[in-house]
């Protein structure tokens, strides 16, 4: 990998994120995947038998807070969703991507999140 993502939590916004502290080790979660920009966890509110959250270390709220040095950031969550799909047994059957992007989408936590969630047949989303 090049080039480094700042990790650390630079204010006191970040110091209450539920999800910084995840990753930091300061709240409990059952961590199913971390490395040096990602950490994955299981949602402690699942609605399919597969349903992790892959969140970066950084701290970025939004989507639409993401800047042009985020690409690597994201698309290493999607690659980590993937190989997760694969180790959770859910690729060949299917599985479904989510980020959320504010409220009116459903974002809860002010701290992006992708979620993988599969394991059973998934309805439309129309």
């Amino acid at each position: 990998m090049t080039g480094k993502i700042d990790n650390t939590i630079s204010n006191k916004a970040n110091e209450q994120c539920l999800f910084c502290k995840i990753a930091a080790k300061r709240a409990p979660s059952t961590i199913v995947y971390e490395d040096d920009l990602v950490v994955a966890f299981n949602d402690i509110r699942p609605i399919a038998p597969v349903h992790v959250l892959i969140v970066p270390r950084k701290h970025i709220a939004t989507l639409v807070d993401l800047e042009e040095q985020d690409d690597r950031l994201i698309g290493a969550m999607v690659w980590r969703a993937k190989r997760l799909a694969e180790q959770l047994g859910v690729a060949m059957t299917g599985y479904r991507l989510v980020f959320n992007v504010r409220q009116h989408a459903g974002q809860i936590v002010d701290h992006i999140h992708l979620h993988l969630i599969g394991g059973k047949k998934l309805g439309s989303m129309a």
